[in-house]
């Protein structure tokens, strides 16, 4: 699958991917702060979101195979991949998979074994929109905080809707089809080991890097650091994109 994606700077290629509900448009301002620290910020679409076609099947197999067809035909060499939560897990994958490709790896805040559902309020909210009737983005933000108490969230949300068509609106990601696969979503990643420089970020306020499942990070990669960022939740970037940036900077020196 051709996976929509957009590229900024020169330098060390970083390749990265956003989570569900996500896009590449998440990190259009880090991106560019990278790019103006030597680095080529690669960011990406995954199947599904965004401006990425759509498609029924979706696991963390075909999605590091899509982004692997990306890499190959934009002929990236030695590339650092950073994924956030599910873009982590497809991270992680593509190493396994393809395990002579990349550099490092930075994972934020998000293990590779198989997590519980959190998701069914956002489910029943983004469900809660009908967009045969709903024809302004205020009248989707009214349906939602109808369902939703959590502002980021809700702001994220509406980040994604766009005009289809001229009179009809709708969800950039394809909603069904992340529902019909969520548990592949929270699916874990096949253990295997990786002796690369691995970084993994784990916001303070979080509850997906518990303390006692921290000793996964070490199973699967010997020679990974884990950086805990102070006063962030899952949404570390977003929370706290300068002590995310140091961090990202500082490993990629190494």
């Amino acid at each position: 699958m051709k996976l929509f994606f957009r590229k900024y700077g020169q330098g060390q290629p970083l390749i990265i991917l956003h989570g569900l509900f996500g896009q590449s448009d998440n990190w259009n301002t880090l991106a560019k702060k990278f790019s103006e620290n030597g680095l080529q910020a690669y960011i990406v679409d995954l199947r599904n979101h965004g401006q990425s076609p759509h498609d029924d099947e979706m696991n963390y197999e075909v999605m590091a195979r899509d982004v692997k067809e990306l890499v190959d035909a934009e002929s990236i060499q030695s590339p650092v991949m950073m994924g956030h939560s599910m873009g982590g897990k497809v991270t992680m994958m593509f190493d396994r998979l393809y395990p002579d490709v990349l550099k490092k790896l930075i994972v934020v805040d998000i293990l590779p074994k198989q997590y519980p559902g959190g998701h069914t309020e956002v489910f029943q909210a983004l469900n809660a929109v009908n967009f045969d009737l709903v024809k302004t983005r205020k009248d989707a933000e009214d349906i939602l905080r109808q369902h939703l108490k959590d502002e980021a969230v809700i702001q994220f949300l509406l980040k994604n809707i766009h005009w289809e068509t001229a009179e009809r609106l709708n969800w950039r990601f394809n909603l069904s089809v992340i529902q019909k696969n969520y548990e592949n979503i929270l699916a874990e990643i096949p253990y295997y080991q990786s002796l690369k420089p691995c970084l993994f970020l784990r916001g303070e306020r979080s509850s997906y890097i518990k303390d006692e499942d921290e000793h996964l990070i070490k199973r699967y990669y010997p020679a990974a650091e884990l950086v805990r960022i102070p006063h962030a939740g899952h949404w570390i970037h977003a929370e706290q994109p300068q002590l995310f940036m140091q961090a990202v900077l500082q490993f990629l020196k190494q």
